[in-house]
């Protein structure tokens, strides 16, 4: 299993999630910009689940030299890897943020994700789960560069998808809504629009054996983002979303 953005609470429970369910994985590989978290949870999986890991670092801000992934090979991909960015009005306009958060969201995940789905088409099989945001439904000004970001990263996987299903190989597009986790920490957000990294990992879990292509953690925000999506834009530019 290979698991980008490894030290995300949501995708640390999913790979708890896979390993309670009984399945085998001959290593699970942990890729971070931050080893030193990620060693921690290797050796928790390890002694409380027999399993076996490898460490990979990986900084989205610097130069990836994929030359050292050439012997990975699994047939699940679970991508976590995100940053939100500051949520200022001045870090809007700042350039440095925003490099960042297209960097990490977007423009340089992409050749890394495109690097796994070449191997899995090569093997024709194998499944990719990706976590994007609601965010990138609708472009608002609360956060149109993280959601511009998102936005490029759903229609990234809608097209990745659909280029590999003939390939036997299937792309779970991940939409999380409000999420209780380190990134969102100090975010005024609504408790019942709000998931716990735990129930993310069982809504992931369950759209992937289910087979799903998107699928949102609460059902609740296909609901809000439908309505979202279709408000006229002369009325939406005056909304405060």
């Amino acid at each position: 299993m290979i698991v980008l953005g490894s030290n995300s609470e949501i995708a640390q429970q999913f790979v708890e999630k896979t390993l309670q369910e009984g399945e085998k994985f001959a290593t699970v590989y942990l890729f971070t910009s931050d080893v030193e978290t990620a060693e921690r949870f290797a050796k928790h999986i390890d002694v409380k689940y027999l399993q076996q890991t490898k460490i990979y670092e990986l900084d989205l801000l610097g130069e990836v030299d994929f030359s050292k992934f050439d012997d990975i090979d699994s047939n699940l991909l679970f991508c976590a890897t995100g940053y939100l960015g500051e949520g200022t009005e001045e870090g809007l306009y700042d350039r440095k943020n925003t490099e960042k958060i297209i960097d990490i969201n977007y423009s340089k995940l992409v050749p890394v994700l495109n690097y796994f789905a070449e191997k899995m088409e090569r093997k024709r099989t194998g499944t990719m789960i990706v976590l994007s945001s609601v965010a990138g439904d609708r472009g608002r000004q609360s956060n149109f560069i993280y959601g511009s970001a998102k936005a490029g990263m759903t229609a990234y996987l809608s097209g990745l998808r659909n280029y590999l299903f003939s390939k036997k190989v299937h792309v779970l597009t991940v939409k999380p809504g409000f999420m209780d986790t380190k990134m969102t920490e100090g975010l005024p957000l609504n408790p019942k629009l709000t998931a716990s990294p735990k129930q993310a990992a069982e809504a992931i879990y369950k759209a992937y054996k289910n087979g799903k292509n998107v699928a949102y953690v609460l059902p609740i925000w296909g609901i809000i983002m439908m309505i979202i999506r279709n408000i006229p834009e002369f009325i939406f530019k005056k909304l405060k979303l």
